[in-house]
């Protein structure tokens, strides 16, 4: 009985730490070009233990697809373009 409970608290520490936000990185494969108009929401999140580089995530908004989350290479120059972008639309208040 003990051993099965233990078992149990294991499995459910286990489901806790890989729902964390900070445990796995989400950004395993980089999104596609996009256009700036596109943009709903940028979200950048600062390096983890389990990640090489911050993540940087874009929600996009079409009419076809409607919205849609993609991870972007922090490195490419259209991401840097694309931040520089979203920090000036945002300050003038879109």
């Amino acid at each position: 009985m003990k051993l099965l409970t233990a078992a149990l608290l294991l499995l459910f520490i286990a489901m806790c730490l890989a729902s964390a936000d900070g445990v796995k990185c989400k950004c395993s494969r980089k999104g596609p070009k996009i256009r700036f108009s596109n943009v709903r929401k940028l979200e950048i999140k600062p390096r983890y233990p389990f990640c090489v580089e911050e993540m940087i995530i874009v929600t996009l908004w079409t009419r076809v697809r409607g919205e849609q989350q993609h991870c972007l290479n922090p490195k490419r120059q259209n991401t840097v373009r694309l931040l520089k972008w979203y920090r000036v639309w945002k300050e003038k208040g879109r």
